[in-house]
C-alpha cells in the first residue's frame, strides 16, 4: 500500500488570525475528511500568520492549530482574495 502524502495549501481563519500554510493529505483525500479525522490540532507547515486586516505577523516552518479555534478552513486554490485598494 502506498502511503505517500501530498501537500495541500490551505487558508485557515480563526476569530483573530488568517493562517496560510500546507497540510499533508493522502492523494484523493478530501480536506473535510482530514479535519474530521484529525485530533484536537491540525498540523500546518510553511506557515504565514496575518491579522484579519492582512498585516503579516510572522512566519513559521510548523504550527499546530487547535481545531476549536478554526472558523473557516479552505484549500487556498479555492479562495479568491480581494485586492487592497
Amino acid at each position: 500500500m502506498n502511503n505517500a502524502q501530498e501537500s495541500t495549501e490551505v487558508l485557515i481563519l480563526t476569530t483573530t488570525y488568517a493562517v496560510e500554510g500546507s497540510i499533508a493529505l493522502l492523494p484523493g483525500s478530501r480536506l473535510t475528511d482530514y479535519v474530521r479525522q484529525s485530533g484536537e490540532f491540525i498540523a500546518v507547515t510553511n506557515v504565514k500568520v496575518s491579522d484579519l486586516k492582512g498585516n503579516e505577523l510572522f512566519n513559521s516552518p510548523f504550527l499546530d492549530i487547535g481545531k476549536s479555534h478554526i472558523v473557516i478552513i479552505s484549500p487556498l486554490s479555492s479562495v479568491q482574495k480581494k485586492s487592497k485598494n
